[in-house]
């Protein structure tokens, strides 16, 4: 099975989260921006219930693609809880711990990359 490249797995991170009504998803191309990864996928979700259930589906979506996260952290309860897949990182916030970290104005040079659904 050919693998797929970072903007694929990105691509179908966003469209599991989506499904689950991810708020606000933004994809942030880092491609020779950043060492840290091609791109990050930043997304929110109302209530730590609607978190888990963005995580789960991402990362069922890409599990039958056969890709797994090389590391996970945070809790429902800190309201940040990340996916790293090595060349894509996903970030899934509540609403409000979103906009304290502000990542989005930490790589404000970065470009999006458009998610069709």
């Amino acid at each position: 099975m050919p693998s797929l490249s970072a903007k694929d797995k990105v691509r179908l991170g966003a469209r599991a989260a989506l499904d689950k009504k991810a708020l606000d998803l933004q994809v942030l191309d880092l491609q020779g921006i950043s060492g840290v990864a091609d791109f990050f996928l930043i997304c929110s979700g109302s209530s730590t219930t609607q978190l888990e259930a963005i995580v789960e589906a991402v990362r069922h979506a890409l599990k039958v693609e056969g890709v797994r996260p090389r590391h996970s952290e945070g809790t429902r309860e800190s309201g940040w809880l990340l996916l790293d897949y090595g060349d894509i990182v996903m970030h899934i916030f509540l609403e409000e711990t979103r906009e304290f970290y502000a990542l989005e104005r930490l790589w404000g040079d970065a470009p999006l990359l458009s998610v069709e659904r």
